[in-house]
Formats: C-alpha cells, sequence, structure tokens
C-alpha cells in the first residue's frame, strides 16, 4: 500500500484461509442470518479496499480524496465525487488485491468502528471510574477526565482489532454484481457496488 499517512504492517496475526466463511455458513446454515452477517463484514471489508485504492488515485487533501461509505449486505454505498469508469477499475482492483494478500487493505482509520468503539469505551470507564471514585462533584469531573482521556489514547488501536477481527472478513466469497449512481435511504447522491454471493 502506499498510502503514507496509515499503513498497518501486520493486519491479521493468522493467514484467512477462502474457504472458512463459505464452511461456516454451509455447518451452520441453521443459524437464521449467518449468511447475511458474513456477507456484512465482507462487503465492509471491500468496501474499505475500495477507499483505499481509490485515495490513493488522487492527491491528498483535495475535495475529490474525500470519500465515505456504508456497507450493507447486498452491497456498499460510495459517497464523494467519484467517476463512475475510475469506481468500477477501483472495486475490481480492491477486489483482486485484497483476496490477493494485501489483507491490510480490509482495516480503515476512518472506519465508524472505530468511532464506535470510542464511544464504548469512554461509557464504559465513565462509569467504572464512577462507581469506584467517590460520588463528590471533583472526584466524578476526574473521572469523566479519565474516561476521556483513556477513549482517545486507546479507541484507534482497538478500534482497528474491531475491524480485524469483528466487523470486516476477507471477501473471498464476493462477485460484484453491478455498480450504479443511485441514492441512499436519506436521499443523499451516492454510487452502490451491489455484490453476490458465489460458494
Amino acid at each position: 500500500m502506499t498510502n503514507a499517512a496509515w499503513n498497518p504492517t501486520s493486519p491479521f496475526d493468522f493467514t484467512p484461509s477462502a474457504t472458512q466463511d463459505r464452511d461456516l455458513v454451509q455447518q451452520l446454515s441453521f443459524v437464521p442470518g449467518l449468511k447475511e452477517i458474513v456477507m456484512l463484514r465482507q462487503v465492509h471489508a471491500l468496501e474499505h479496499a475500495t477507499v483505499w485504492v481509490l485515495s490513493n488515485q488522487t492527491p491528498p487533501n483535495t475535495e475529490d480524496n474525500a470519500l465515505g461509505g456504508m456497507s450493507t449486505d447486498e452491497g456498499f454505498y460510495l459517497y464523494g465525487n467519484v467517476n463512475p469508469a475510475q469506481l468500477r477499475r477501483a472495486v475490481h482492483t480492491a477486489l483482486e488485491r485484497i483476496t490477493s494478500g494485501e489483507w491490510n487493505l480490509a482495516v480503515h482509520p476512518r472506519c465508524g468502528t472505530n468511532l464506535s468503539v470510542g464511544m464504548l469505551l469512554a461509557a464504559g470507564v465513565a462509569v467504572g471510574t464512577h462507581l469506584i471514585l467517590p460520588k463528590g462533584p471533583i472526584e466524578q469531573l476526574l473521572a469523566l477526565g479519565v474516561a476521556a482521556t483513556a477513549a482517545t489514547q486507546l479507541a484507534p488501536d482497538l478500534g482497528i482489532l474491531a475491524q480485524r477481527y469483528i466487523t470486516t472478513a476477507i471477501p473471498f466469497n464476493l462477485e460484484i454484481a453491478e455498480i450504479a449512481a443511485t441514492q441512499d435511504l436519506w436521499s443523499r447522491s451516492a454510487h452502490f457496488v451491489r455484490v453476490r454471493w458465489r460458494e
């Protein structure tokens, strides 16, 4: 990866298997919604990989580089100023690169997972310190300060771990179905990259 701003050197402590998600879905086919959850994790990784590829094609600190996405179990929305032909190439490149061993493309520092982990961490530390420290106003303000500081320091690394092991999976079982300009549920302009499950 050529992005100098953020480049994890060891994104996974294991080598993902191309059949692990397919085997899991087949063995636990009686679990309702499991295939959709697995697809969502794989789509989330493909979304991140696509944003990485597109970000590396445009100069940093430009409006064209301000990309965002939202994953569903059917595909992902990509927000930002992007040429449709460039997006089509980027999606196929991203899928090829991530399934060929560039697993670090599955993790992105601006992912909403990092924000969620930070909020949960801050809330957990705040409640914990509230219960442990005396109930005076100074002690409680101290507890909030400790919670905010802990969340700020720990959230990025914990967010990356959450992405790695919980919210993303290498998209070995996805193939691109179509890419089209659309609007999301809130009527915002976007491109939707629709995917299909393949065995």
